[in-house]
């Protein structure tokens, strides 16, 4: 899943439609894709049930930033995060932005952040809307970031097994995309490299993850199709479609 984490990146979390619980491993999930040089989150901090939130704002040196609700029923917080994130991109040097919100009011921030060259990922729970997971260049479930940080945590008493089926228990509609996927990049033996797929896999479904299927990396899930070989030369891993020759 890495992906040129020497990239330099904004980290925008909206209060409101975040998670407090799972911040610790959503900034984890974070450093996998880049340096995360900005960091703040946006919420009127001086209700009461903000409180919570500053014990772990400490812990990962988030900075807070105040936006009081002007009116009832309109969330100011949202347009803070935005205006924030417009100067940031004309001002400071990052790559790209995380926005971590299941909120749709986004979806044209990212989509005017990506038309100005940055990457951009997104974070929020599985009731995102759709046109905010497909702003994206890449969504990650806050569900299943908890859900991996437990896994890897019983991993330490227990081994990990694979699914048992011939197709690692993965849908054939999954199957086919990986299948177009390699397709799409495949070289004169019908090879592509891993991380190559990983992308392109990326760029047709922004919430693809492996993690979606209960596999912790992309190279154990090719590993438990049994339509798809892989191959490893030094470090580097390149996989086939059987079917496809």
């Amino acid at each position: 899943m890495s992906e040129a984490p020497e990239q330099r990146l904004a980290v925008l979390i909206d209060a409101d439609n975040a998670p407090r619980t799972a911040l610790k491993e959503i900034m984890e999930e974070i450093a996998v894709y880049g340096t995360p040089t900005i960091k703040r989150i946006y919420g009127d901090w001086t209700t009461p049930n903000m409180n919570s939130w500053k014990p772990l704002l400490l812990e990962t040196a988030i900075i807070p930033v105040q936006q009081y609700a002007y009116t009832t029923g309109k969330n100011a917080t949202d347009s803070a995060m935005i205006i924030d994130a417009m100067d940031i991109l004309y001002t400071s040097e990052v790559d790209g932005f995380v926005l971590v919100s299941s909120d749709s009011d986004f979806t044209r921030l990212a989509t005017r952040l990506r038309e100005a060259g940055k990457k951009v990922y997104g974070m929020g729970e599985k009731k995102t809307p759709q046109p905010f997971i497909a702003s994206c260049d890449k969504f990650i479930y806050i569900e299943i970031i908890r859900e991996s940080a437990k896994a890897e945590s019983e991993q330490r008493t227990q081994k990990r097994t694979v699914p048992q089926s011939s197709n690692g228990g993965v849908s054939k509609k999954t199957i086919r995309l990986l299948a177009s996927s390699i397709a799409d990049i495949a070289d004169d033996e019908g090879f592509c490299h891993l991380g190559a797929l990983g992308n392109q896999l990326s760029k047709k479904q922004p919430d693809f993850d492996s993690r979606n299927y209960g596999f912790s990396k992309l190279s154990t899930m090719i590993q438990a199709i049994d339509r798809f070989e892989m191959r490893k030369q030094g470090n580097v891993f390149t996989v086939r479609d059987k079917l496809a020759r």
